[in-house]
């Protein structure tokens, strides 16, 4: 697929686990990045037989689903699956948008391919689709002293991480715009920090 030849639509899913409980939690990130771009589309989120929430419409002149998958992370690549089949999405027009903690706070990331770095949001969805599906890797940093990460990543952000959480998100969802109207090169000459 050729940058900005693909006429859509493009699936954009957020990596995070359903549930109150975990709505504010670091790996939720890609949840808030959705739920942003589906505000800025004036869109909302309805259930969809595979076992996700969608949200359709336009954004930067592209079409676009967004989604939210309802299982939890380590089982995403099912319902990205079926999404990407019932949408008839190539693989290469898959955005993951995810939290990552090989990433200082605040900072992206955006790339094609690639392993999935112990997430297992994206084993799951690699192990579905394989691993030519892009990302937008949303950095939370490393959990501090001897935490273990599974304890870190399902902590809410910090009081200090929340002063920047309103503009991370922002950030997150102008690189998702960018990747989709302009091609993955230029967007990581933007925002690859």
């Amino acid at each position: 697929m050729s940058e900005n030849a693909y006429e859509g639509p493009w699936l954009v899913v957020g990596l995070g686990n359903p549930g109150e409980q975990y709505a504010r939690n670091r790996h939720n990130i890609g949840f808030m990045v959705v739920d942003l771009l589906a505000q800025r589309m004036g869109a909302k989120f309805k259930a969809h037989k595979s076992r996700a929430q969608v949200a359709e419409g336009r954004l930067s002149g592209q079409r676009v689903v967004l989604a939210k998958p309802m299982s939890f992370m380590n089982l995403s690549g099912g319902p990205v699956t079926a999404l990407r089949d019932f949408y008839k999405v190539p693989t290469s027009a898959v955005v993951a948008v995810h939290d990552e903690l090989d990433i200082d706070y605040a900072a992206l990331r955006l790339k094609l391919g690639g392993g999935d770095n112990g997430h297992n949001g994206l084993k799951s969805i690699t192990k579905s689709l394989g691993p030519d599906y892009h990302r937008v890797r949303c950095g939370i940093g490393r959990p501090p002293g001897r935490m273990e990460v599974a304890d870190f990543v399902l902590k809410d952000f910090s009081g200090t991480e929340r002063k920047e959480l309103d503009w991370f998100v922002d950030r997150s969802a102008d690189a998702v715009e960018a990747l989709l109207s302009e091609g993955l090169e230029r967007a990581q000459g933007t925002y690859n920090s």
